[in-house]
Order: C-alpha cells, then sequence, then structure tokens
C-alpha cells in the first residue's frame, strides 16, 4: 500500500508538469511510503506520476513505481493490494506475455493484464486498489477505485489541468488550487459525520466512487464508468437451505482471510475479542506454523460509557496460540493526537475512533507488523448493529397504509410541542414525504437541527434542500436493481455505498496509514459481499437475533461466549473526557470557530455545548479543527 498521485495538462494549457511540482505533492505523503519513492514526468512535460512506497509485495527495486511496460507506452501508480495477482500472472504467461522484469509485484500484473484487455482487466482484480495509468497511444489517464472504495482516490480539475492523489493534502500543495468550502458538502456533513461523494468539503475537489473508473483525454474529454454495483452480482438464495448458506459464508471468509495473507512482511490481526476480529484471528491462525501477532486498545480506568473488552481479546488469542499486544489509552492520548489526526483526516471524518485506531496501528507497527487484518463491514452486511432493530421495524411500520395527512398532522402535533429537533419528529417527517425512514448508519443532526444550527446565510441557501439529495441516487439504483425490495437489503445497500466507503473506510486508511500500517479488509472481499447480499432478509433477521447466519457460519470456530455476549462496538470514552479538560479545549475551539465564519449561528453552538450534548459537540468540534487548520 502506498501513496500516489499525478497530473495531467490539457490540451492548450502552458502549463508544463516539471519534477520538482510533483514531488513536492508527493511528499506530503510520506507517512503513506516511508519505504521509497519515484517521480516520472513524460518528455513533453505533459504526464506526470509520483509514488510513495509501502513495501509490501516484492521488496526489490524492480517493483518500485511509478512502472512502465516494456516499450514505456504505459505509466502506472498504484496504491493497494491484488490479491490474485499470481493467478493472473499465469493466465498471462499462457497468453504469451512473457517479458516480466519483476518475480510477483502485482503493479506490474495490472499493467500487462492493461495491454491484454484494456481497462476490462479490472473486472479480473480481486483486492483494494486505487490507481492512475496514463496510456501514451491513446492520450488518455484512466483514474480507477476498487470495488468497495477501500483505498481513496481524489482528483480536482482547474487551470488546465488535472490532479489526483490519495490524499487531499497532496492536490493542495498546488499553489493554483482554489481553497474554499463547498457549503453543500458542509451541510451533508452535518447528517452523515463525513462527506458524501462525489463532494469534498473543498469547493472543486473530488472523490472518486467506489466501483468506478474515470477516463481523461488530453483535450479534456472526461468519461466516468461504474464498472461494478453488488446488486448486478447478486445471485438470491431463495431456495437454499440454513446449513448450506452458513457453510457458504463460512467457506467464503475462510477465502478471502487466506487471500490477504499474501505478503511478504510480517502481517497481523486487530483483535477487540467481538466476533468479527475474533473470527479474523481464528481463520487467519489456520496453517501458520508460527504463533500470529494480535493487537487490541483499551483505556485506563473505569468508564460508564464504554467498558473495556481485553479480557475478551486476551481469551481469544490464548485460544489462537497469538501472541498478543496491547495499549490503555488516556484523555492526554487524545489531546495530544488532535493536530496529527486533523492533519491526516484532510476533511473531517467526525468519528472519534479515529483516535484507537492511529494508536492500535501504531502499536502493531511498533512491533514490525507492516499489515494488519481489520473488521469492518460484518455489521452492515449481517444486520450486527443493536439500533438497526429499531431501524428496521420503522421502516416496515412505515410501509403501513397510514394515510399521508395524518402523518402530517402528527407532524404539526409535535411541533406545537417544541419536539422539532427530536429523531422522531425526523423519522415521521420522512415516512410523510414517503422516503425511507433508514438514511444511514451513522446519522449526525436531523433535517430540523441543521437549521436551528445554521447561520441565517445558509438557512435561506438551503430553504429548499435536504441531505436526501446525497442518497437520492443510491436509493433509484436500489429500487431498479434490488432482487429483495426489503428494509435490510435497502439499508445494507445504502451502508455499502455511504458509511463503509466514506466513514469507516476512510477511518481505517487515514489512520492506519498515519502509522505507515496497511489494513485489510476480508469482510469488504468483492465476493463475499456479493454473496453475503444474496442471502434472504428472513434469514439474516431469524428469531430476531443480530448477525444470526454469521454467528451460526462461525459457531465453534470462535468460543460460544465471544459469539452469544451482547453487542458492544469499538468506541471512545468521549462524554467522560467532555467533562474535563477536553471540553474546555472544545468550548474554546467552536466559540472562535462560530465567530469567525459566517456558517452557524452562534447562540445554537453554544446551545448544544451547555447542554453538553457531546457526540454533537464532538461532530462540529473535529469541524473547526479543519476549519482553523486549512482557512484561519
Amino acid at each position: 500500500m502506498c501513496g500516489i498521485v499525478g497530473a495531467l495538462s490539457l490540451t492548450n494549457s502552458s502549463f508544463k508538469i516539471t519534477e520538482r511540482y510533483v514531488t513536492a505533492m508527493r511528499d506530503t505523503m510520506i507517512h503513506r511510503g516511508p519505504d521509497g519513492c519515484g517521480t516520472w514526468i513524460s518528455d513533453d512535460k505533459e504526464v506526470g506520476f509520483g509514488h510513495r512506497r509501502l513495501s509490501i509485495i516484492d521488496l526489490s527495486e524492480a517493483a518500485a513505481q511509478p512502472m512502465c511496460n516494456a516499450d514505456r507506452s504505459l505509466w502506472l501508480t498504484f496504491n493497494g493490494e491484488i490479491y490474485n495477482h499470481a493467478e493472473i500472472r499465469s493466465e498471462l504467461v499462457k497468453d504469451g506475455f512473457n517479458q516480466w522484469k519483476t518475480d510477483h509485484s502485482d503493479t506490474e500484473v495490472i499493467l500487462h493484464a492493461y495491454e491484454r484487455w484494456g481497462i476490462e482487466a479490472i473486472h479480473k482484480f480481486r483486492g483494494m486498489f486505487a490507481f492512475g495509468l496514463w496510456d501514451n497511444r491513446n492520450k488518455e489517464l484512466y483514474l480507477a477505485r476498487d470495488r468497495i472504495g477501500i483505498k481513496p482516490l481524489y482528483y480536482s480539475i482547474h487551470h488546465g489541468r488535472l490532479t489526483f492523489a490519495s490524499e487531499i493534502k497532496a492536490l493542495l500543495e498546488d499553489p493554483e488550487q482554489p481553497r474554499a468550502v463547498c457549503e453543500e458538502a458542509l451541510y451533508h456533513y452535518l447528517s452523515f459525520l463525513t462527506t458524501p461523494g462525489p463532494q469534498t468539503l473543498f469547493e472543486g475537489i473530488h472523490k472518486l466512487a467506489p466501483g468506478t473508473w474515470l477516463r481523461i483525454k488530453s483535450n479534456g474529454t472526461v468519461k466516468e464508468y461504474k464498472y461494478w454495483d453488488v446488486l448486478d452480482h447478486t445471485q438470491p438464495l431463495t431456495n437454499v437451505s440454513e446449513e448450506e448458506i452458513s457453510e457458504r459464508v463460512l467457506e467464503e471468509l475462510r477465502t478471502a482471510v487466506q487471500l490477504r495473507k499474501v505478503s511478504d512482511v510480517p502481517i497481523g490481526v486487530f483483535l477487540s475479542g467481538g466476533i468479527d476480529s475474533s473470527t479474523n484471528a481464528a481463520l487467519f491462525s489456520e496453517g501458520e506454523s508460527r504463533p500470529i501477532n494480535t493487537f487490541s486498545i483499551g483505556y485506563r480506568g473505569e468508564y460508564e460509557s464504554y467498558q473495556n473488552e481485553l479480557h475478551f481479546a486476551r481469551s481469544m488469542a490464548k485460544k489462537v496460540g497469538a501472541v498478543y499486544h496491547d495499549r490503555l489509552l488516556t484523555q492526554d492520548d487524545l489531546i495530544d493526537f488532535l493536530p496529527q489526526m486533523v492533519h491526516l483526516q484532510d476533511e473531517p471524518i467526525a468519528d472519534p475512533v479515529c483516535v484507537p485506531v492511529y494508536y492500535v496501528s501504531k502499536l502493531a507497527r511498533d512491533n514490525g507488523v507492516t499489515v494488519c487484518q481489520v473488521g469492518e463491514g460484518a455489521d452492515e452486511l449481517f444486520w450486527g448493529y443493536p439500533n438497526w432493530k429499531l431501524l428496521l421495524e420503522l421502516q416496515y411500520k412505515n410501509s403501513w397504509p397510514v394515510p399521508t395527512s395524518l402523518k402530517k398532522l402528527g407532524l404539526a402535533g409535535l411541533r406545537m410541542l417544541g419536539r422539532e429537533k427530536t429523531l422522531y419528529y425526523e423519522w415521521l417527517r420522512r415516512g410523510a414525504n414517503k422516503l425511507p425512514v433508514f438514511w444511514g448508519g451513522a446519522e449526525a443532526f436531523t433535517e430540523a437541527q441543521k437549521r436551528n444550527l445554521l447561520s441565517d446565510r445558509l438557512k435561506n441557501k438551503f430553504k429548499n434542500f435536504s441531505s436526501w439529495e446525497a442518497i437520492k441516487p443510491t436509493y433509484d439504483r436500489f429500487r431498479q436493481k434490488a432482487w429483495e425490495q426489503k428494509p435490510l437489503q435497502w439499508m445494507s445497500y445504502m451502508d455499502l455505498n455511504m458509511r463503509l466507503p466514506e466513514l469507516l473506510l476512510m477511518r481505517v486508511d487515514k489512520m492506519s496509514m498515519g502509522a505507515s500500517l496497511e489494513s485489510r479488509v476480508p469482510f469488504l472481499d468483492h465476493k463475499f459481499v456479493e454473496l453475503a447480499m444474496s442471502i434472504p432478509e428472513n434469514i439474516k433477521t431469524r428469531n430476531g437475533n443480530l448477525k444470526y447466519i454469521l454467528k451460526k457460519s462461525v459457531r465453534g470456530l470462535i468460543p460460544d461466549e465471544l459469539i452469544d455476549r451482547k453487542k458492544q462496538g469499538f468506541g471512545v470514552p468521549i462524554h467522560e473526557w467532555f467533562l474535563d479538560q477536553l471540553g474546555t479545549r472544545v468550548s474554546r475551539e467552536l466559540v472562535e470557530f462560530s465567530e469567525k465564519t459566517d456558517l452557524f449561528n452562534c447562540a445554537a453552538v453554544k446551545e448544544i455545548m451547555n447542554n453538553r450534548k457531546t457526540p454533537l459537540a464532538w461532530y462540529l468540534f473535529n469541524l473547526a479543527l479543519w476549519w482553523k487548520k486549512h482557512f484561519n
């Protein structure tokens, strides 16, 4: 895994790309690639690529990037891993491709696969990736991102050029990159704790969507194509027994884990003691001749809002014979990390779990491990969140034949009682407008709360607008394609398109790479995701048990006490710390932010702090720190 950057000067532009220009952008991301670096500039200075290398597969200099093919007509800068690269290489050899300069580089496989099949080669890749590929014969640049969105890729078109990079900070190194707040993205950030693609909080800087490639010709013509959507690859398991489904789930997951063991450097596992990470540890340890390394994070002291799970993690590590490592964090660790957190995020990811993810990544790196497996994705695919029970029930009740006029009468009554800013008012409002209740597994401010929070200028700007605009394209695709038009399928599909790529996977990528550690996500192997989305809702929700079919699949693999214990998400005791020095810091930053911008109503911000609405305050705090770094 690495950091990539590149630029293309468009036709009729006087801008010439230099090594100094590309290298300056490249070296903002040294943390993503401390093992080496490279730069390539075309002879006509119209194209340039940069690369920071974290050596994982084929550690030789021959595998360094940017990489070209034999006649130098193709150039590639690539971030990620193609887990089935050996299989594709064998296919290419059989087809007559015998000019290989590396022993087993997956980067070179991408180049030759493109030579053989063109951009359609992307369908053969099983892994996580973001890359830029220049085809000099056709004078076109391809930008591509993996199916799930595990690896980030940003781009901007301005002043006669296109720039792209793994991180926004690289694009900002261009002195002519416009720097302004995207206010529509800000509106959506307040809803989702993150910015839904293709926007970012920087006006003019975009994210490439998961499962998408972008082709840019030197004359400025741009084509965007979505090459993968999970709903195009589901095979309904409606007539398959529950027993067979559970066996297939374990079999496919075992394959996903085994594929992610491909590495020329040490690999470990993040272990919380929950079902997902424990399953990772158990499957990863299979066939290993030496003990695996596991890494866990807890907190020093006892907190009501978050209970340490380290005894469960130790128990699982002992069961698989792992070498167990942990670290206990304090409030000072969080406060000390804030400047680096803002630097690594580039734009706010308003989830405090960014803090422990960074520290557990650093723990692994400090113990000689360069790659770790993580458990993201299982909850979204298998109905794993406790609040999803309520949301599923509400989604069904929303479809009851209740007249819209009656729902609107209920809304009027709630407004009269001063309940307009409550979550149940928002749910009823969606129902009254014939919208799905579920807008994602991570919601921050409701529409009414946002209108109370925004400045008069923004309140007027967005008076006929809502965050449904960010969701509607996903919902339309679901209605057109889903084989099972049921609420749980919508909930999983929504989070596969929003919460996972925009929040959880961004959180993992930015924080782990901040410690120069690669993170791999077996539960989000695209073949496994396709299988999970083929399972009927009634199987996933059998007897009202969360993760019913996944638990059935792994029972016997991990201890029953881990399977049957109450679900606890990976969290931070942020509430208690707000009552201490963290709260003082947050208050100071939010007051300064409110007074220096015309984005929010100062009184509404102070009300959030005075009422100790800790989660909402944290979301705004992240935004204030971001603004202070980039605009103050």
